[in-house]
């Protein structure tokens, strides 16, 4: 196992956030000459999503390991960086916080930093589900400065998404075609065993422990709720996180879509888990038909794979997870 070695870095970002950053580099390998960033979800922040300190669970390791340079962070809301001052009352039930209009500025801020640091004029970006979501729209809006984008499981537009979309419990029953915040909140409350369940019910057999290590499982839990200074208040342990991702998926799982993919510039893979619950078929086809200026597509999808396979076992996904990303990057 080669040597990483990690800093981590707060950033000052716009309106006053503080934007939590890990830095992730082999002590062994010559690095290549892009630096990437890792983009988190709708729920859990950068560390506990990519770089969890249990064998098989860093993906970020994974990548800092085959020369690159790797950049993890939490977007505003999320993890270590700070939170909007509406996150310290009750949530509220008229909007959602941290849009992805914030979001991308978020991004920016980062990227500019490490161009800085880096001494590189673009950067690759993957993102996870939402993650993906957040970096196709910034590589729409600043395509000159993204290099290879990874949408990983990947939103785009789905008319009529099962569980996310206009029939489901993200929906307003008063306003048909409208996010229901009153009931979801500016922010909400996620415990451990909330993240396990939609994992363990796309895991195709019934023992779970065959297709995902334990420790990848008590990991995940516990570096989630670790992210949050509050979470040992709430009976049981909960972390928070805002709501607005999940409003910004539900329109684009309602077939309104939020980003252009045919504004992107970047060498594109499009990767996706066969058993994806967030994204769909549907999400990846429309995606491909519409990087008409992209320098290079691709796409590939893990057969039985779940919505979670760079953190299932090798054989359940990982391995060839990990395997593609890399030769997509070594491409370049």
């Amino acid at each position: 196992m080669q040597a990483i070695e990690r800093t981590d870095h707060w950033i000052e970002g716009d309106a006053a956030q503080r934007l939590f950053v890990r830095e992730l580099r082999s002590t062994e390998r010559t690095l290549q000459t892009r630096p990437i960033l890792l983009v988190h979800g709708a729920r859990v922040p950068g560390v506990p999503s990519f770089d969890l300190p249990v064998e098989g669970g860093s993906l970020a390791a994974d990548l800092a390991s085959a020369g690159h340079l790797v950049y993890v962070m939490d977007v505003r809301g999320y993890g270590r960086s700070s939170r909007p001052p509406e996150m310290e009352s009750p949530p509220a039930q008229d909007r959602t916080l941290v849009r992805v209009n914030e979001v991308v500025r978020d991004i920016d801020t980062v990227v500019d930093w490490f161009r800085v640091r880096c001494s590189v004029t673009q950067v690759g970006l993957l993102g996870w589900a939402t993650g993906g979501m957040w970096c196709g729209y910034y590589a729409a809006l600043r395509p000159e400065r993204v290099s290879d984008l990874i949408l990983y499981n990947t939103l785009y537009q789905s008319p009529d998404h099962p569980t996310l979309g206009a029939g489901s419990s993200l929906a307003d029953p008063a306003r048909p075609g409208s996010f229901n915040v009153a009931a979801l909140g500016s922010y909400r409350f996620n415990t451990g065993a909330s993240l396990l369940a939609a994992w363990d019910a796309s895991i195709p057999c019934d023992d779970k422990t065959s297709w995902r290590d334990p420790a990848i499982a008590v990991s995940y839990v516990r570096e989630a709720l670790a992210s949050d200074d509050t979470s040992g208040k709430r009976a049981p342990p909960s972390f928070r996180a805002p709501s607005g991702a999940l409003e910004d998926s539900f329109y684009q799982a309602c077939g309104r879509q939020q980003w252009d993919a045919s504004l992107i510039q970047a060498r594109t893979l499009v990767i996706a888990g066969e058993r994806d619950f967030w994204s769909q078929p549907v999400d990846r086809e429309r995606l491909m038909a519409h990087l008409v200026h992209a320098r290079e597509t691709r796409l590939h999808v893990i057969p039985n794979a779940t919505h979670f396979v760079h953190l299932d076992r090798s054989e359940a996904g990982r391995a060839e997870f990990v395997v593609t990303v890399r030769e997509f990057l070594a491409d370049a």
